[in-house]
């Protein structure tokens, strides 16, 4: 019997007017996002429904706001029960609710303190992060330590076959780009984003993080959820918390990810919350899978 897994997005599928459907068609999406605002103390809903797009970019709404998508959505399919769960970088906070291993009122203000850390980290210390198609991980994490001499540089995501964005220093970074050109690399792209994020430049936000966490409750998971990581599933509450903290500076092991909860059973994916960037990487891991995504309300009525 095949299994079906639940896939959270991360940063960077925002748009304005997001979950405004959901929050007009539920009472209980309406109560959901109404709580999220309480619990932050900032007007979350407006930014979301109305933007704008500049204020909806800021990491500390950026992350709230999709976190709270995807846990809305995840709650009004209750009854169609994942097997596992995974969630890019930010969205393993979202799939960790859906797993019961962290309630929502103590997870959205978690995240939007993540989201701050991370901002002021970037304003500490300036970075920015690339991605780069077509070349093999071993290749680019070889090219990132020659790089490192001019500055800090790592692989940040892998996120599939031929496709991984590296983070660091503005130096560190620009160099291993114009190295993985000239061996090869099919495109380099520098990225917008307001600091590198999954890259030791984040150290400061973790100490925060970390503070934040001890007095945050975590229960052990319903269902496995598998970490960005180690690409492993989890249901232990330590653990878990454990690699939220080791995640802002660790490199995101999507392809691994997916391929690990493909060889666990899981034959099916649905990608719950805004946009479709994970549909589009999963289906270049592994064509085989059933892919779909829920976003709208009016996706739900097909899936219940």
């Amino acid at each position: 019997m095949g299994k079906r897994a639940f896939v959270f997005p991360g940063q960077g599928s925002q748009y304005v007017g997001m979950a405004k459907d959901l929050f007009d068609n539920s009472v209980e999406a309406r109560e959901m996002i109404l709580t999220a605002e309480e619990a932050i103390g900032a007007p979350l809903a407006n930014t979301m429904f109305y933007g704008p797009e500049e204020a909806l970019k800021q990491t500390e709404v950026t992350q709230p706001a999709i976190f709270v998508h995807s846990v809305v959505l995840a709650s009004l399919l209750r009854r169609l029960k994942p097997d596992m769960v995974a969630g890019h970088s930010l969205g393993e906070y979202s799939a960790l609710v859906a797993a019961g291993a962290l309630q929502f009122y103590e997870a959205v203000k978690l995240v939007r303190l993540r989201g701050e850390a991370m901002q002021q980290a970037g304003n500490e210390n300036p970075g920015t992060m690339a991605a780069v198609i077509g070349m093999l991980p071993e290749k680019l994490e070889e090219l990132c330590k020659t790089a490192s001499a001019k500055g800090v540089v790592q692989c940040a995501n892998f996120n599939s076959p031929g496709q991984i964005v590296i983070s660091g220093s503005v130096e560190g970074v620009r160099e291993a780009m114009k190295l993985a050109k000239e061996n090869g690399a099919k495109l380099v792209k520098e990225l917008v984003v307001s600091g590198a994020f999954h890259s030791p430049l984040m150290k400061p936000a973790e100490e925060k993080l970390q503070e934040k966490m001890n007095s945050t409750n975590f229960y052990d998971a319903k269902i496995p959820v598998y970490s960005n990581v180690t690409a492993k599933p989890v249901t232990n509450a330590e653990e878990l918390k454990h690699n939220l903290i080791l995640q802002l500076t660790s490199p995101v092991r999507w392809e691994e990810t997916i391929k690990n909860m493909i060889a666990d059973g899981a034959d099916e994916f649905v990608e719950v919350g805004p946009g479709k960037v994970l549909q589009g990487l999963i289906k270049r891991i592994d064509r085989s899978v059933k892919i779909s995504g829920i976003e709208k309300f009016a996706d739900l009525d097909e899936f219940i």
